[in-house]
């Protein structure tokens, strides 16, 4: 058995991932391919909480600059989180790993209300908790969602799993001279307005001294890698 680095991690998922090269809705095989990366680090004994988001299905913010009221268009998005982390809970117990959903806006008949204690009391007891419906309020991301779960369950980081290998300086896909960060400060996050984290998740990690790893999770075996303590990806801590 490896020795691990991070025993406890939270694990950011936007919801543009489940959608594999779709331009909406769910990709089984996305989801399938998640749901096993998630099931060999489980399998290390390593506690996984999820946070979701869903702009597969539905964007709250794009929806508001066309005219929609933003609490009821965020209020949309956050139902969509909660259809993605059903899929995700759904994939992983085909898996063999035993999951609960917990959810910012109670909806009993198919997923519990989040609540602190247990959440905990599932992580300890091995199993995956998928918190959906972001913090429960409007005007706040999945982003924001992921860095107040970690802290809540007491993680010992924000994994945000994106489609490239970690913080560039510019797209790579349209700008081949960008430059590939292995490390960062919060304050340089937010002064070069990098693609991290939204500002209020950035800061939020910062007040707390809470570390961040943007990582591809399109690579097989990277999760693995990272709960070890290989470095990968882009690091954001300290400063």
């Amino acid at each position: 058995m490896p020795e691990l680095k991070y025993r406890r991690i939270l694990l950011k998922i936007s919801g543009e991932a489940l959608a594999g090269r779709q331009e909406f809705g769910i990709s089984a095989d996305v989801v399938r391919f998640i749901a096993e990366e998630v099931r060999d680090i489980h399998q290390l004994g390593v506690q996984v909480g999820m946070v979701i988001g869903g702009g597969n299905i539905f964007r709250g913010v794009e929806a508001s600059a066309q005219g929609m009221d933003r609490s009821s268009a965020d209020y949309m998005g956050m139902l969509a989180t909660v259809i993605n982390g059903l899929a995700l809970q759904d994939a992983l117990e085909k898996v063999g790993v035993d999951t609960r959903v917990q959810t910012a806006i109670e909806m009993r008949e198919i997923a519990e209300p989040f609540i602190r204690r247990r959440a905990l009391r599932h992580l300890q007891k091995g199993r995956v908790v998928i918190f959906v419906g972001g913090t429960g309020n409007p005007y706040f991301t999945t982003d924001t969602a992921a860095a107040l779960r970690a802290m809540e369950i007491t993680a010992d980081v924000v994994f945000k799993a994106t489609k490239v290998d970690g913080v560039y300086s510019a797209d790579p896909k349209i700008d081949p001279t960008a430059q590939k960060f292995d490390e960062l400060s919060y304050l340089e996050v937010l002064s070069r307005r990098l693609k991290v984290m939204d500002s209020t998740a950035i800061s939020l990690c910062m007040d707390n001294g809470f570390p961040i790893v943007v990582f591809n999770l399109q690579e097989k075996g990277r999760l693995r890698q990272l709960v070890c303590g290989e470095r990968v990806g882009t690091l954001v801590r300290g400063g």
